[in-house]
């Protein structure tokens, strides 16, 4: 099929971030973007001397362009993701997948009857910290998995680089929205399917304000407790821990990237791997989906199944 040529909807950080690696992929080539905030779109046009489209249809309708990055708010996923499939275009989707699971079964509907490729954009599987902890967890490092445990605490939330209008909003921001998939996709990916989800939420007077702390309970179908713990407005740095712990050792996983493991009788400690690109890593796979090989992508079934745990985790 040749390079990935890229159309881009949305220009905000992430959408940024990923734009960047899609530029610097020696396989692969933006071609066009969009964006609803014109002064954004055209400061982005700018930077990168990228086409910029006047409306997003334009990429939908570019011949050349094979794969539309959608980086939106939640709420505009599903719009954008059923019209890119009805034009005939590979589509990568930001997460969470859709902003509830019945949305995300059309979504899902929809990709795999055109037969066209579809991704969710999950990097941190990608990276070498990840990567390690999947080696040794796969190979009995843990011994008998007893308990799976995820911890966000945040100083602020949203973050200071993440001041825009939707990101602290009870519909379609907050962390649970925007962190925690990132996690259970993970767990899916690990362990397999979390059934009997229960979960506390503390909300805001303002119904308008996203959630400030959860407190989340589910189980492995081995019946192994999944905790899901968060926090905003701590006096702390911000820091993520993602937990297993076994009967023979324990591996943490710390700020996206950092791999912390203990055996028995010994101290936790950092373990230093080799250093990896997780968006280079992804757009590698995304190639190699391109020309028909086995690739390690994360579809929309499992951005479905993502979708349907945090469901589960925000029902008030």
């Amino acid at each position: 099929m040749g390079k990935i040529k890229v159309g881009i909807i949305g220009t905000g950080g992430i959408g940024e971030r990923v734009m960047n690696a899609f530029l610097s992929h020696p396989e692969a080539d933006v071609l066009e973007v969009f964006d609803g905030n014109a002064k954004r779109l055209a400061e982005v046009s700018a930077k990168y001397g990228i086409a910029a489209a006047a409306d997003y249809r334009a990429l939908f309708d570019n011949p050349d362009i094979n794969l539309i990055y959608i980086a939106v708010p939640p709420k505009f996923h599903h719009q954008y993701v059923m019209e890119a499939l009805h034009s005939g275009k590979n589509v990568l989707c930001e997460k969470p997948l859709a902003s509830t699971v019945a949305e995300a079964d059309e979504m899902l509907e929809a990709a795999e009857s055109t037969g066209l490729m579809h991704a969710v954009n999950f990097p941190t599987i990608f990276g070498g910290g990840f990567l390690e902890l999947e080696r040794l967890a796969r190979n009995g490092f843990l011994g008998n998995l007893r308990r799976v445990e995820l911890h966000c605490h945040f100083e602020e939330w949203p973050r200071k680089w993440q001041q825009n209008s939707w990101i602290s909003s009870r519909d379609q921001g907050g962390f649970v929205r925007e962190v925690f998939p990132h996690y259970i996709q993970i767990i899916l990916h690990l362990f397999g399917k979390i059934s009997d989800v229960r979960s506390s939420l503390e909300l805001p007077d303002d119904p308008e304000w996203c959630e400030t702390g959860i407190i989340a309970s589910g189980r492995l179908s081995n019946g192994v407790p999944v905790l899901f713990n968060g926090l905003s407005g701590l006096g702390m740095k911000e820091e993520l821990r993602f937990n297993l712990y076994g009967d023979e050792g324990t591996l943490s996983l710390r700020n996206w990237s950092e791999l912390w493991a203990a055996r028995k009788n010994e101290p936790l400690q950092r373990i230093e791997v080799e250093g990896s690109n997780s968006y280079h890593a992804f757009i590698d796979e995304l190639v190699k989906a391109f020309e028909g090989q086995p690739a390690r992508i994360i579809s929309f079934q499992r951005g479905r199944d993502v979708q349907e745990i945090l469901d589960k985790l925000l029902k008030e």
